[in-house]
């Protein structure tokens, strides 16, 4: 046998390793984007042609469909919604193959306020920290205080409030208060 040819076969778990972990990493990442109100769905049936819509997650997180009825959509990812749809289907469609496709993430918004060149509402279409959040709103402002920066975040009926320092994180230290954004963060920076 060729030495290459033997390298590669000694090598063939580590190969089959790699590509399964590659594998794990495209699906979570997939799973990650929750859905939110103002997104943009496509969903159809597979074979059925009345049943292949462009719906809008309404303002109170529901979608309505037909067959389906008014359905839960906002905090769900795409496989949970889509299993969602199947069940609410199966009286009607048994084993139903439904796909559900995000055709404009309209939902996914932050605000940042205050001191900012280019203060206002900005749709992220990717995972987006601070910072780049603040470099989207044309950076900070002349005065702007840079020690005081917060992060409003909505979770449930309460809100926190996340201290950022732009000064520290500029310099490369406490890297970790610079967090990625979810949907309905104010970044307010005085």
């Amino acid at each position: 046998m060729p030495a290459n040819r033997t390298s590669l076969i000694l090598n063939l778990p580590i190969l089959v390793l790699l590509m399964a972990v590659a594998g794990i990493g495209r699906t979570a990442l997939a799973a990650e984007y929750l859905l939110n109100p103002g997104d943009q769905l496509h969903i159809s049936v597979w074979g059925e042609d009345n049943l292949q819509q462009d719906v809008l997650i309404l303002p109170d997180g529901t979608l309505a469909f037909p067959l389906v009825g008014t359905l839960r959509a906002a905090g769900k990812d795409l496989a949970s919604l889509r299993k969602a749809i199947v069940r609410k289907l199966n009286p009607y469609i048994p084993d139903a193959t439904v796909t559900v496709t995000v055709t404009a993430t309209s939902g996914n918004l932050v605000y940042i306020i205050g001191k900012v060149n280019q203060p206002g509402t900005y749709t992220l279409i990717r995972p987006t920290d601070v910072m780049q959040a603040l470099s989207l709103a044309g950076g900070l402002a002349r005065f702007a205080k840079e020690d005081e920066i917060r992060i409003l975040r909505r979770q449930g009926k309460t809100q926190r409030s996340i201290h950022f320092d732009y000064s520290k994180v500029i310099a490369g230290q406490d890297l970790t208060t610079n967090i990625l954004l979810k949907s309905g963060d104010t970044i307010i920076v005085p």
